[in-house]
């Protein structure tokens, strides 16, 4: 046979074997409902991709929080529901309302391009600082100015910021990621944004949401490239300013807010007792849950010794009535959470996807860590929620809307679906 034939022969037979392949390939696709890999990647033209399809390990993680946090905060709210409010339902009902709301909003997030936030990075970053602003030209309310009323529901601006920073120092470092070792695209940015809506919480007042911003900033700069020389500087450069500000008589609020920090179990006088009065009883209620706690709906201290159990304190109901076993298993469930979205960050295909999902994911950390903090006595008494479990509707709509964003970026993460 001459040389020529046999060239030939050989790619009969190779693309006899490459139309095999794609056929078989093609079979298997539809069989098991894949997609065509070339149709799997999310295009950065559109606004809504479907990808490959959100990760569903994260999603179930969410729900199950959601679930468990919403029998919990019924259980912890309804004495003081019946008490303030005539009806023992009224704080399930509007946080009904809320979840509703919040997981249609995290439905469509998942559905939207992360990457056009890319773009309005720092739009959002520009209203955020609007809502600031606007909140200081409000009522205040128990001396603070922290909520824009929308009927509904208030809307908190700090969670708006919150979202917002992460957002914008995501977009500025994958933007400029081979120059943040220089101060002026780490160290300069970093002070600017951070110092200015620091500032204006300051105002409010509102220092728990300037120390979740403060580590926040510090975690997006330190994952975005910039020096660890650079970050200490900062951190002694913001340890100086709180100090001055105390000294100076700047900080009375949050001075105010200190004076019972560690002294909630002893007797000094009336007025600290009475200072004491909530740090007080959420220790009573996490010292009487014991190991496996009194049961569900079976808290003593939710009867109106607790002040806002629904809030900020509720996971001391819950350790009082689910015990040290239950308070592990829930917050086994948040480590979980925390740990899938940051592995499915680490596999997305961009650096503003990595950077963005992982901002999102450890906020939900820092608000659990920094809670539990607060509740055993460990950190002054501040303001601080605990994700999927405290009443509130612009925090609650606002994380489920993240997690939306997180869900987005799960559908270009290059992870083995389960």
């Amino acid at each position: 046979m001459a040389p020529q034939q046999r060239m030939m022969l050989k790619a009969d037979i190779n693309r006899i074997y490459d139309d095999e392949y794609y056929s078989e390939q093609k079979i298997r696709e539809e069989k098991f409902f894949i997609r065509p890999s070339h149709k799997r990647k999310m295009k950065k033209t559109k606004w809504f991709s479907v990808g490959m399809g959100i990760d569903l390990p994260f999603c179930v993680i969410i729900l199950v929080l959601l679930a468990i946090g919403t029998i919990m905060m019924f259980s912890a709210s309804y004495a003081t529901a019946y008490y303030t409010e005539g009806d023992s339902y009224y704080y399930l009902k509007r946080q009904i309302i809320f979840i509703i709301i919040g997981i249609g909003t995290m439905i469509f997030m998942s559905f939207f391009n992360y990457n056009k936030l890319h773009k309005v990075a720092p739009i959002i970053l520009g209203i955020s600082y609007i809502s600031l602003i606007v909140v200081l030209f409000l009522p205040s309310e128990s001396e603070v100015k922290r909520w824009i009323p929308l009927g509904l529901f208030n809307v908190q601006p700090s969670e708006i910021a919150k979202f917002s920073i992460i957002l914008f120092f995501a977009h500025w470092c994958s933007k400029y990621y081979d120059k943040m070792q220089f101060a002026r695209y780490s160290v300069l940015p970093g002070v600017l944004i951070f110092g200015s809506t620091a500032l204006l919480l300051f105002l409010e007042p509102h220092y728990s949401a300037i120390i979740i911003i403060a580590i926040l900033t510090v975690l997006m700069l330190f994952i975005g490239g910039m020096r660890i020389r650079y970050l200490v500087i900062g951190g002694l450069i913001f340890t100086a300013v709180i100090v001055m500000l105390a000294m100076s008589g700047g900080l009375s609020y949050a001075m105010s807010r200190m004076e019972g920090w560690g002294q909630a179990l002893v007797y000094t006088t009336e007025d600290m007792w009475q200072t004491t009065w909530q740090t007080r009883n959420s220790l009573y209620a996490i010292g009487s849950g014991g190991l496996w706690g009194l049961g569900l709906g079976q808290s003593r201290q939710k009867y109106l010794w607790l002040p806002e159990p629904q809030n900020d304190f509720i996971f001391a109901i819950v350790v009082e009535e689910l015990g040290l076993v239950g308070a592990l298993m829930i917050l086994l469930i948040f480590a979980l959470l925390i740990w899938r979205g940051i592995t499915l960050s680490l596999r997305a295909k961009d650096k503003f996807g990595k950077l963005l999902g992982i901002g999102l994911t450890s906020q939900i950390g820092v608000q659990v860590i920094l809670n539990i903090l607060v509740i055993t006595d460990w950190l002054p008494n501040t303001g601080i929620s605990l994700p999927f479990f405290s009443y509130g509707g612009s925090s609650l709509i606002m994380l489920l809307a993240q997690m939306g964003i997180v869900l987005s970026v799960s559908r270009t993460a290059n992870i083995e679906r389960q």
